[in-house]
């Protein structure tokens, strides 16, 4: 089964390209077999990975980057091919 985990934040106004950086740095182990990176306006960042798993399966998600760069906690969603 595919599994597709979505994880969005909102940077400080103005540090989007930062937030950008640190997300595109972060490394996850195992890593998943597709990575994305995108960005909107709004200083908004949005990666999608793709992972052959169960859609309960425990896999690496992006942390919290540090409170100082976003505006709020970020968003996560999980989602199973259709």
């Amino acid at each position: 089964m595919t599994v597709a985990l979505m994880w969005e934040a909102r940077a400080v106004e103005g540090r989007g390209e930062e937030l950008l950086s640190w997300a595109k740095e972060q490394v996850l182990e195992p890593a998943p077999e597709r990575r994305e990176t995108f960005r909107a306006p709004g200083d908004r960042v949005l990666v999608i990975t793709w992972w052959d798993a169960a859609y309960d399966a425990d896999l690496p998600e992006l942390s919290e980057p540090d409170g100082e760069l976003v505006t709020r906690a970020v968003h996560r969603w999980r989602f199973e091919a259709a």
